[in-house]
């Protein structure tokens, strides 16, 4: 009985104390050359051989970090797994069946030179024919086969699935999958096994009577599905990477979700998710306990789902969370319906469709001016003071920048000196917030292109100088902020955003709802003081429109649309009542900082 994987055979050797560092099979003599005797004496031996590999498992469960087991099956998987139990049923049977003298004499060398001495053969090696097997020995099997077939329809007419274990065991080895016994999953590859092992034996009677019945290539399984199953998940994973370039942190968040969807159900065809495949893989995300360390925090996620329902005391994960990893798994699933995964002739509909779950409103505001007041009193505005997590100049300009334009941390943080523009006819200073793949410069959405006037209390402050500063030193492609720009990657914006958590609390703004973020609804709130038109004040924002109308906008458009003049008018109604910015010492030279030096930049 052979003891795999080869984890297991190292436990296996510890418990049987036999001094090896591994032991690949289990085997005893039957003490009989009598076919009928040996298979009556072999039931309490194999049961033993079970007893063994059973402690073996739960040694090695309590020496290593526990081995996960799935507790889902998909139907392309079950369906192979079956076909691999037959089609190995019937090479066996051919195997012995087209054997002849020779062959036979081999076999049992080998099977010497392995296991040692072994007593003489039932049939003398001479007694067999050139080809084939002996007459008694061909009628002894026909007629055990009979015994065997009757025992197996039993088993199916009673759903007994415990006459198969063994092969349902070999099948999940020669997979390489870990299966709860106890999920469902498990009772409907036994009963597929046991369906396939019943339709092998049959086939095999019909070669004892003469009857062709053909070996099918065994089917192992790949790293690719087959034509007509379409792209596994992972095929789709990768061909949406390569589609076209996409931020580091995104292309993580995308692997990791879809990772965990094939921890929990196999590398399944696109085509092969349904439904019931994404309600349980959301159902898996909801039991995730929230803080994580150590050997749960590298854990698959059935075993963090398992640990989760298990302290059902622990926090979850939030709505949010479960959303953008359903979301994620959903986009990678529909670029491959797009994109030629999915077979043309299947007819395929968006598992993850309407399964968001709802998720709390964000509690994200604006800023109070008392709130404003107290983080631009603080020494990095009035005293050009950086710590290190500031990142120079980026301490001072983003949150600035901030105020008076509504921008997200990420778009002012890749921001280049040729994103800042004068318009010709009028002298307005202009911001292009917009994209350049090739150099990992992203916004958010499509409508997130647009072009924001500099407003008169930021050039007070020193930004054209700084800006100019900038290009002086590095050229017009110059980033502007170059110890957080895109090519830092979490170095960059995710930590300074870190950081800046940090000061704003230290600086007396505690409410934990207030955030970088809250730049925005705080420059939405002055726009609507200021009275700015509805369209304009979107298009600034670089929100997108449900009218056809004014849906995406587009830098170029909107000077087209609204006109230098007419954007500057609306960024000059931003104004704040109450707060004084005198404090703050206007920056119109990089300070010279660490992170900041081209050999920084360069590394």
């Amino acid at each position: 009985m052979p003891a795999k994987p080869k984890g297991l055979r190292a436990a296996v050797a510890l418990v049987l104390k036999n001094g090896k560092t591994s032991q690949a099979n289990l085997k005893r003599s039957l003490g009989t050359k009598d076919r009928r005797e040996a298979n009556i004496r072999a039931k309490p031996v194999l049961a033993e051989f079970d007893r063994i590999i059973a402690k073996a498992k739960a040694s090695l469960a309590a020496t290593t970090v526990s081995v996960v087991k799935r507790i889902s099956l998909n139907e392309t998987e079950i369906k192979r797994m079956a076909e691999w139990v037959y089609a190995k049923a019937l090479a066996w049977d051919e195997r012995g069946r087209f054997t002849g003298r020779e062959e036979e004499k081999r076999r049992y060398a080998e099977l010497e030179r392995l296991e040692g001495p072994l007593p003489p053969p039932r049939f003398p090696h001479d007694d067999w024919p050139q080809f084939g097997v002996p007459r008694e020995l061909y009628e002894e099997e026909a007629a055990e086969l009979l015994d065997t077939l009757q025992e197996m329809r039993k088993a199916a007419a009673m759903g007994d699935i415990s006459a198969v274990q063994d092969h349902v065991q070999e099948a999940m080895w020669a997979f390489n999958i870990e299966l709860d016994e106890h999920s469902a999953a498990y009772l409907r590859l036994g009963t597929a096994c046991l369906h396939s092992y019943l339709r092998s034996l049959e086939d095999i009677r019909k070669r004892d009577e003469g009857i062709t019945v053909e070996t099918p290539t065994v089917a192992l399984p790949s790293t690719a599905a087959t034509t007509a199953d379409g792209g596994t998940l992972k095929d789709a994973l990768e061909g949406w990477k390569k589609h076209r370039a996409r931020p580091k942190r995104t292309g993580d968040e995308f692997s990791r979700s879809v990772e965990m969807f094939i921890q929990l159900h196999g590398n399944m065809p696109v085509a092969a998710i349904k439904k019931a495949h994404a309600l349980e893989f959301r159902k898996a995300l909801q039991d995730v306990p929230r803080q994580r360390t150590g050997d749960l925090l590298r854990a698959t996620l059935p075993a963090q789902a398992a640990w989760g329902r298990e302290h059902s005391e622990e926090p979850r994960i939030t709505a949010a969370t479960i959303n953008k990893q359903l979301g994620a798994v959903q986009s990678i699933c529909i670029w491959a319906s797009d994109n030629g995964l999915v077979p043309d002739d299947m007819q395929w509909t968006d598992p993850f469709s309407k399964l968001r779950l709802p998720e709390e409103r964000s509690e994200r505001t604006s800023f109070e001016i008392a709130e404003l007041q107290s983080l631009f009193n603080a020494s990095v505005f009035t005293e050009h003071q950086f710590p290190l997590g500031a990142h120079g100049a980026a301490g001072f300009w983003l949150p600035l920048l901030a105020l008076f334009t509504g921008a997200r941390q990420a778009e002012l943080g890749s921001l280049t000196a040729a994103n800042v523009q004068t318009d010709a006819e009028t002298g307005v200073a202009l911001l292009y917030f917009v994209t350049e793949r090739a150099r990992g410069k992203r916004v958010k959405t499509d409508a997130s292109e647009r072009v924001v006037p500099v407003h008169p209390e930021v050039i007070r402050l020193g930004f054209l100088s700084y800006v100019g500063e900038r290009r002086k030193a590095d050229g017009a492609d110059a980033w502007l902020f170059p110890s957080v720009a895109p090519d830092r990657g979490r170095a960059g914006v995710p930590a300074w955003s870190q950081w800046f958590g940090r000061y704003l609390r230290a600086a007396g703004v505690t409410d934990k709802a207030k955030v970088f973020h809250s730049f925005r609804h705080t420059v939405k709130d002055a726009l609507r003081r200021g009275r700015a038109d509805h369209e304009m004040r979107e298009a600034l924002i670089g929100h997108a429109q449900a009218s056809s109308v004014s849906w995406g906008y587009g830098a170029n458009a909107m000077l087209s649309r609204f006109g230098a003049a007419g954007l500057s008018d609306a960024i000059n109604r931003i104004s704040y009542p109450g707060l004084d910015l005198s404090r703050v010492k206007p920056l119109g030279v990089p300070p010279r900082t660490r992170d900041d030096t081209k050999e920084n930049r360069a590394g």
